[in-house]
């Protein structure tokens, strides 16, 4: 399980924050699935909807790209923004 920054603020940014951190670091590589909204639920220990609200965050940030009935998936210049994102910070 993943400990989130204590710092006040949303759960969901925080969430957010941390996935694009794995997404720079390569754990989450381009064109990969996001894991399921339940599971990363779990992995952080929030609700259900933390974990949505965090997912669409990167989904408008262009971090993560959707596909209807197949999923969502680490966007292929994702890795980029994420590193110019975090250095921007």
């Amino acid at each position: 399980m993943y400990r989130l920054d204590p710092k006040p603020g949303y759960i969901y940014e925080h969430m957010a924050l941390h996935v694009t951190e794995r997404i720079a670091s390569g754990e989450l590589a381009p064109d990969t699935p996001l894991p399921a909204e339940r599971r990363l639920a779990c992995e952080y220990g929030v609700s259900l909807g933390s974990a949505r609200h965090a997912t669409y965050l990167l989904h408008s940030r262009g971090f993560v790209v959707t596909i209807r009935s197949k999923g969502t998936y680490i966007a292929r210049d994702a890795q980029q923004k994420a590193e110019q994102r975090l250095q921007t910070a």
